[in-house]
């Protein structure tokens, strides 16, 4: 799946020259935490955050209780002096695994999607990828997560994904992922039913060892025992 397909089009902007109050109205009214800032010609030239507005807003002004004489002063201040300049940014032709490795990299809660000539197509936030992520992996809907340890070699995944369709189950979805013992691997099926006890059952006759997904974390290994 490709950012294009992922990333919010619509995307609001705002200028460089406006104050920072009108960059907190704006991204309270829309309910949206980054605002890009662009040229005439649409290019990019940076963006600004809600942590930006903050960083420079003191908490009561935030709550529009602040002194009139403070509010004055910071009504001076625009978005182009908070905004970052230059903001990393992502084409619209990554896949969704490059833009989720790009973020866990850059620490960003949002990319600004940007053609080969700097124009704003898009924005591609944390949200938007959870989203994309949910209808690729199918748990959308109603099933059960089911954890299989097996050995890596060839015509193992044909021999589970066969015996659980013997059992007229549906998959959403299959994950891999590697383990601290070298040699095998761990398997996630997201099967599309709530009924799992007897196909658990055939795994396990099969010779396969079955693992408790709540036991599993997502980033990082399993402890050795």
């Amino acid at each position: 799946m490709f950012v294009s397909r992922s990333m919010v089009s619509q995307v609001i902007t705002i200028d460089k020259d406006a104050s920072v109050f009108e960059a907190q109205e704006k991204m309270a009214a829309n309910g949206i935490r980054h605002l890009p800032i662009v040229d005439a010609d649409n290019r990019l030239i940076g963006i600004v955050t809600d942590r930006d507005i903050r960083s420079v807003m003191p908490y009561s002004l935030i709550k529009e209780k602040g002194l009139a004489k403070e509010r004055e002063k910071l009504a001076m201040l625009k978005v182009e002096d908070v905004m970052t300049r230059n903001p990393k940014t992502i084409s619209p032709m990554y896949t969704i695994q490059d833009a989720l490795l790009m973020i866990q990299k850059e620490k960003v809660g949002a990319f600004p999607v940007v053609d080969n000539e700097g124009r704003l197509k898009g924005i591609l936030s944390v949200r938007d990828l959870l989203r994309a992520f949910i209808n690729v992996l199918g748990i959308g809907q109603p099933g059960t997560l089911v954890g299989i340890e097996v050995e890596e070699k060839i015509g193992q995944m044909k021999k589970i994904v066969d015996a659980i369709t013997e059992e007229n189950i549906s998959f959403g979805s299959v994950l891999v992922a590697r383990t601290w013992d070298e040699g095998k691997r761990a398997v996630f099926p997201y099967l599309l039913t709530n009924n799992v006890s007897k196909v658990k059952k055939k795994l396990a006759a099969m010779g396969y060892k079955l693992i408790n997904p709540m036991d599993w974390y997502l980033d990082r290994l399993p402890k050795k025992p």
